[in-house]
């Protein structure tokens, strides 16, 4: 296991964020994916996250990363939101 670290501490911070259709149902395929997990490693850098594991069915994402203590996760997840509906 490898511990993430900084000046004054030793972490690892791992999620598990699970993105579901809302209304629409199972329109999920192995091309939408591949585009979501795209805009996901584009923006990541950006936020001190790294993608760990990506996964999918036909309503809904399973995305496991690894994010830094200064991450800031809210942002993080409007901007990728936001990224979506722009891409």
């Amino acid at each position: 296991m490898n511990l993430d670290n900084n000046n004054h501490s030793v972490f690892l911070l791992n999620y598990h964020l699970v993105l579901v259709t809302k209304y629409i149902g199972k329109v999920i395929d192995n091309n939408i994916s591949n585009r979501l997990k795209e805009i996901f490693e584009k923006i990541q850098s950006n936020y001190n996250i790294t993608l760990q594991e990506w996964n999918h069915d036909k309503d809904h994402v399973h995305i496991l990363f690894k994010a830094h203590l200064n991450s800031e996760l809210s942002k993080f997840i409007n901007a990728y939101k936001s990224a979506l509906h722009q891409g």
